[in-house]
């Protein structure tokens, strides 16, 4: 693993091109105490939709979200506010959101963005351009384009909210990927390589050989040609197997997304990486503050029924 200066992203053998073991994770017994509770509390957040009675799947089988999310344990502390799993309440999602048990609502597709103007008018955000300034960006969810990359999490908070909804709280966030039956992928209890964007083209080393021995910086992460070689970023929905049976796509691959820890969290791997901070939907990354961005951070908003 290349270590960057912290606060960076501590990019994965895989970023640069180098096959990895069938998984890098640190076992739950070999790290500190204090990192195995953080591992229970994100399970006791999760417990509601674990405990489901629709649920048809033994709790903590293998191929379950529970049993990925326990396999895996940070080999340091950093917080994560987890959040709450709100109960089931009358209301309606929008068209462009799925119902999750009737708790939240979250966007079927990987956020995109517009640019609101003075005069209430939008026009559409380049997906590979760093979303910054003062300009009033809201998100959106529709099949088909780019996926927003090079956004922070509180760039992605502000744009949710403009749109009448929010990040996804880390455990929201990981109840949608599963789907009803909790799963460790979106379409099921093992991996099948290929159903996500999880594979393509290494940017890092097209692009950005000559200074990997100094160590890559913002500039290099949050060079817009990162997103536009191909086999890199895929517009939402091009991979129709990659969704859950709540209709939720691509929360596996393709982009990181970020979720409302103020702490700096993002979910689900992008399409260098799905195992290596967690397997599929328990895949999470915790080393960054919420104002970082870089061309593999993306988003998606949740929001209540009704």
């Amino acid at each position: 693993m290349v270590r960057l200066t912290r606060g960076l992203l501590l990019l994965p053998l895989l970023a640069l091109g180098f096959a990895l073991p069938a998984a890098r994770a640190a076992a739950p017994e070999t790290v500190p105490p204090e990192c195995r509770a953080q591992v229970a509390n994100a399970l006791l957040a999760l417990d509601p939709c674990l405990v489901a009675p629709g649920r048809g799947v033994a709790k903590g089988a293998p191929g379950t979200i529970e049993h990925a999310i326990l396999a895996y344990a940070p080999p340091r502390l950093w917080p994560v506010a987890e959040g709450t799993l709100p109960p089931a309440r009358a209301g309606a999602c929008p068209s462009e959101m799925a119902s999750i048990g009737g708790r939240f609502c979250v966007d079927r597709w990987e956020g995109s963005l517009v640019v609101r103007g003075d005069d209430g008018a939008t026009s559409r955000w380049p997906a590979h351009e760093i979303p910054g300034g003062d300009r009033a960006f809201v998100a959106r969810s529709v099949p088909g384009v780019l996926p927003q990359a090079y956004i922070s999490g509180a760039v992605a908070d502000a744009a949710c909210k403009r749109a009448g909804k929010r990040l996804c709280h880390p455990v929201e966030w990981r109840a949608a990927c599963g789907g009803s039956q909790g799963y460790s992928f979106p379409y099921g209890p093992k991996r099948i390589h290929a159903q996500c964007k999880d594979s393509g083209a290494a940017p890092m080393m097209q692009l950005h050989a000559d200074t990997m021995k100094r160590g890559w910086g913002m500039a290099e992460l949050n060079d817009p040609m990162n997103d536009q070689l191909p086999g890199t970023v895929a517009p939402t929905g091009s991979y129709p197997r990659c969704v859950s049976d709540q209709g939720v796509f691509d929360m596996v691959g393709n982009l990181h997304e970020w979720t409302a820890d103020p702490n700096g969290t993002f979910q689900g791997g992008f399409w260098l990486d799905t195992r290596e901070h967690g397997d599929g939907c328990a895949y999470r990354t915790i080393a960054h503050g919420f104002g970082y961005h870089d061309y593999s951070t993306g988003f998606r908003c949740c929001r209540d029924p009704g």
